[in-house]
């Protein structure tokens, strides 16, 4: 059966306060994506360029919230995920899913392979044991939870673990706030000199080399604003059907939607706008908080966390204040963060790629069931980290910056651009034309999603070569 629903199959979306109390896949959003970037990226960057690089974890953060958003506006109005809609874009045959494909499979490898080195090392921090033995226990329990689908308290474990060091990261950003003026001065796109105790350190005097890996994976990158799409459908908003993943939308159930309907998809588009932006504003919060901690502890400390003492550098942080009980909450909550972003990339990337093999190599989808593709991925990426995990996992921030690259920037103009399109070109035709009237989306996404082509477009073109 494909996905979609009837007039009378799509629920009445809640309204005002009550659209708070439905906010879920905004959550997990942000149990996925708080991980690497925020622990190890931003307080590293802090830690070399001060507050002065605020302006690119706003940036990176708003324009991706419009990508991910507008991705899943479309989820709800057609009930399908936005590797779907990327196989209705004009021109050749999947020729945009057929990019992601390619793309998104070396991304993906390197991307969750970086995460599980790092939770390896921020583990044997805790307890003596080898970093590979801790990275190779991290991407068991992330396999065998994922596999199973059944992690809802364990997240919500492992979410209190996460809150707990935010709130402390907050409380050290308070203590070392650098003053109003300074941070405002941060809001304004520019780009600052690498100090020269840093240059003494080996730093690269490009200071891009560490501003593009932060915002690569500020919000997470390609994947995450895909994945959004899924916990949309997870959730049931507008006419996605429930926790039904890996089928494309029903177009004769799509004609038949009633402006009755289409009114009712159209509140649910407004619970998926809040939802969206609660995550937003949280990533926003916690990317600056840990930027501003790194800034006022490790840059006054003149330390870059780097190699295999990345844990220990960056428990500094809480050290300054709370000594070894600090360090140890730090490094706790910090292989809680990457340990919670392990299990949604597990579970999210075989999803992705699932869609991709299913669309791009129709026998793909008819030899195996969607459940049997997701764990054929899903044990594909447990041999992978294995062996990285095993072979370079000592190098976590080069692992980690490169998986941010390759996932965070890459492709994400063509995912705006494509997203655009999809919207503006693909829906329309999708419905009828008195639904579009009603679901058509108000002319700032476009602009956005244009914007964010052209922003993510200069970082890849003439940003990414320089680094190298």
């Amino acid at each position: 059966m494909q996905a979609g629903n009837t007039t009378r199959d799509i629920k009445t979306p809640p309204a005002g306060i009550g659209m708070l109390l439905l906010l879920g896949p905004s959550l997990v959003w942000c149990s996925e994506y708080i991980g690497s970037g925020e622990v190890i990226l931003a307080t590293r960057t802090g830690s070399i360029l001060g507050t002065s690089v605020l302006w690119a974890i706003i940036i990176g953060i708003f324009l991706k919230f419009w990508i991910g958003m507008s991705g899943a506006r479309y989820t709800v109005c057609t009930g399908e995920g936005m590797i779907d809609m990327f196989a209705r874009i004009p021109g050749p045959k999947h020729w945009a899913v057929w990019i992601v494909l390619v793309g998104q499979l070396a991304a993906a490898t390197i991307a969750i392979s970086s995460i599980a080195s790092a939770s390896g090392i921020f583990l044997s921090a805790l307890v003596p044991i080898p970093q590979h033995i801790g990275g190779w226990i991290i991407t068991l329990l992330a396999f065998l939870i994922a596999w199973s689908g059944e992690f809802k308290w364990l997240k919500i474990a492992m979410s209190l673990l996460i809150l707990l060091v935010i709130l402390g990261v907050f409380y050290v950003a308070f203590r070392v706030f650098p003053g109003v003026t300074t941070l405002l001065d941060g809001l304004i796109p520019r780009q600052p000199e690498v100090p020269s105790w840093a240059l003494s350190k080996g730093i690269s005097a490009n200071p891009w080399r560490e501003i593009l890996p932060l915002i690569g994976w500020s919000a997470g990158g390609f994947a995450s604003q895909v994945w959004y799409s899924y916990w949309v459908i997870g959730a049931g908003y507008g006419n996605a059907r429930k926790d039904v993943y890996g089928q494309p939308a029903d177009l004769e159930k799509l004609k038949t939607i009633s402006a009755v309907g289409a009114e009712r998809i159209k509140g649910w588009c407004r619970v998926v706008g809040t939802d969206a932006s609660v995550a937003m504003v949280i990533g926003i919060t916690a990317t600056a908080g840990f930027l501003i901690a790194g800034s006022g502890v490790l840059g006054s400390m003149e330390i870059v966390p780097e190699g295999d003492e990345v844990a220990i550098q960056l428990s500094e942080i809480f050290a300054s204040r709370w000594g070894t009980t600090g360090a140890i909450l730090f490094m706790v909550g910090g292989t809680a963060a990457l340990f919670s972003t392990q299990i949604g990339q597990l579970a999210g990337w075989p999803r992705l790629l699932a869609d991709t093999f299913r669309i791009c190599i129709p026998a793909f989808g008819k030899v195996l069931q969607w459940k049997n593709q997701f764990r054929l991925f899903l044990f594909f990426f447990f041999i992978t980290n294995m062996i990285i995990v095993y072979t370079i996992g000592y190098k976590p921030v080069m692992l980690v910056k490169l998986g941010a690259i390759l996932d965070g920037l890459l492709l994400t103009p063509l995912q705006a651009i494509w997203i655009f399109v999809g919207l503006y070109v693909v829906m329309p035709k999708l419905l009828r034309k008195d639904t579009w009237k009603i679901l058509k989306p108000h002319w700032i996404y476009g602009v956005v999603l244009i914007v964010a082509f052209l922003v993510f477009g200069y970082f890849c073109i003439y940003q990414i070569p320089r680094i190298w």
